[in-house]
């Protein structure tokens, strides 16, 4: 015997629930609609908190001015900038222009009778090899000599869109910088003084500071490799007859590059090594050479020391980021993948327990530190502040309705 049952949904559980769903779609398309634009604001947060130390480190020269020291930080950076971009970009061109004019040249010199070459090719019945091949790569490099310009212009507007984004990027962190701390003040101003506050305070302060120190410990790390490599070019110049002019672009070039995790370093030695093997091949080969050496010294030596045990992320962790990073945001992906994966590990670390015991804050042994009480100290007279200036702005109110009556 069969039976059957039947469900009944009121008119407002029917509403709430497609509501529910076209909600969550909105969301999403808006999530998608505005992902470019997310993206940026993104960035101008990452780039704030970067350059946060810089900015405290200003502060104690300047005290009584806000201003003054996100003004000067932002000199620093936006200078640094341009020096790449005008040095740097001119000179890959420069050089990679110049060994595409000088490839037949080089060809020629290395297809002669008694080379390899003209020997495979008398082996193999073509006694014309080497004239054929040196046409080749003739035609090959004047064509792309000549139309290296036609391509720089037809980059011209993406490399307009790109500054574009920085520029939007610089301003917007701007104002997080000199507005941010006044609205997070009057954000906490809205909490109370419990232990569940003071521990999210605590946790989002965790996390400022490790995107803020891993960036301090590269742009550190990155300056020794740009100033040990134009020392190391700068000698090779003298000894190969090369331009001692190559040293300080190609010093920025794997200062750069060394700010990618993990491979940066070498991939920037090895534009250099590229760079220099066009006008003299051995001043290349040492340089490679170099290049392996010192990232051995990088490696056990100088990120140690300056960055010490870092985030103290495992190797798999990293390269796990770094992969999904640069697969997802690509360059911008594998900078910002590694403080990220740190930001990950900050959240566990001090949610971990609580969520494995159901989902439970469990705040009764958190700590504040001696820099976070001073600092918590400073919020809540700020607090104080805000509150008194409210309430004489309302006994202001009040007298001037007293007085129309």
């Amino acid at each position: 015997m069969s039976t059957s049952i039947k469900v009944q949904v009121d008119t407002k559980t029917f509403v709430r629930f497609w509501l529910v769903i076209i909600g969550f779609a909105a969301v999403g398309y808006f999530l998608i609609k505005a992902s470019f634009g997310l993206s940026i604001i993104f960035a101008a947060l990452f780039f704030a908190l970067a350059i946060s130390p810089l900015v405290k480190k200003f502060s104690h020269l300047f005290p009584s001015k806000r201003s003054l020291p996100i003004a000067l930080s932002y000199v620093i950076v936006v200078g640094f900038i341009i020096i790449f971009a005008s040095i740097v970009i001119p000179t890959v061109a420069n050089e990679s222009v110049r060994f595409l004019n000088n490839l037949p040249t080089i060809v020629d010199g290395a297809t002669d009778e008694s080379s390899l070459l003209t020997r495979i090719g008398d082996t193999i019945g073509i006694s014309n090899l080497s004239d054929q091949l040196s046409q080749v790569v003739q035609n090959f490099s004047s064509e792309l000599a000549t139309d290296f310009g036609n391509i720089l212009t037809a980059s011209i507007n993406s490399v307009t869109s790109f500054f574009a984004v920085i520029i939007l990027s610089l301003v917007l962190a701007f104002f997080m910088l000199t507005e941010g701390p006044s609205l997070v003040n009057k954000f906490w101003s809205n909490f109370g003084d419990d232990k569940t506050t003071r521990r999210t305070k605590h946790v989002i302060s965790r996390l400022a500071s490790t995107v803020s120190t891993y960036v301090s410990s590269a742009v550190t790390v990155a300056l020794i490799n740009a100033a040990s490599t134009a020392i190391a070019v700068f000698i090779l110049c003298l000894i190969f007859h090369i331009s001692p002019g190559l040293a300080f672009p190609f010093g920025l070039i794997t200062g750069t590059f060394s700010l990618i995790p993990m491979f940066g370093s070498f991939i920037g030695g090895a534009i250099v090594a590229l760079l220099l093997g066009f006008n003299a091949t051995w001043a290349g080969i040492i340089f490679i050479i170099y290049t392996v050496i010192y990232l051995q010294i990088e490696s056990n030596i100088i990120s140690p020391k300056i960055q010490g045990k870092g985030m103290n992320l495992p190797a798999l962790a990293i390269l796990s980021a770094v992969t999904i990073g640069v697969y997802t945001f690509g360059l911008a992906g594998a900078i910002i993948s590694i403080p990220i994966a740190g930001c990950i590990k900050v959240l566990i670390e001090e949610y971990g327990s609580d969520w494995m015991d159901d989902g439970k804050l469990n705040a009764s042994n958190f700590k504040p530190t001696a820099e976070e009480k001073a600092e918590f100290k400073q919020q809540q007279q700020n607090i104080k502040e805000l509150q008194r200036e409210k309430s004489e702005k309302e006994k202001e109110k009040e007298k001037k309705l007293i007085a129309k009556n």
